[in-house]
């Protein structure tokens, strides 16, 4: 592993733990935000392993029945374990402000991510540096809302 992958490794272990300890501390109520983007929390089913696992992303952009996120893995050279599991099981729970909602993850077409990615640049800019750190084009997961079946 190259020394840039341990560091973006230590900088998201060390941001998401903070940031569930003040979670914790708070009964979810702070912080709603990081960095002006909206704190959610991704609720996965493991692909390989079946087990449920949960990760605190921030999303960028977002409104009523989407919420886009951003697999950077803080410009790893690889996706990120929350990622490739949403897709291969896209069933995921998203906890937005203490409610959890069903959601169907998707990862952002090729016009999506187009459309999408100068709107997550413009909510945060160290996506972009994120991007020229690694080879791999980082993938948008476009989380919406599940429709009831009528």
């Amino acid at each position: 592993m190259q020394k840039p992958d341990r560091v973006a490794e230590a900088g998201a272990w060390l941001l998401e733990n903070g940031h569930r300890m003040m979670l914790t501390l708070t009964g979810g109520r702070f912080p709603r935000t990081v960095m002006g983007m909206l704190t959610v929390e991704l609720h996965t089913v493991g692909r390989k392993s079946g087990k449920p696992y949960a990760n605190l992303l921030t999303s960028p952009v977002h409104d009523k029945d989407r919420i886009v996120v951003v697999a950077s893995k803080g410009g790893h050279q690889d996706h990120p374990d929350w990622y490739k599991n949403a897709i291969a099981n896209p069933d995921v729970g998203v906890t937005v402000d203490g409610a959890t909602v069903p959601m169907l993850a998707r990862t952002a077409s090729t016009e999506e991510r187009a459309e999408l990615w100068p709107r997550v640049v413009k909510a945060y800019k160290g996506y972009a540096g994120y991007q020229r750190n690694t080879p791999r084009e980082i993938p948008l997961l476009i989380l919406e809302r599940r429709r009831a079946f009528r």
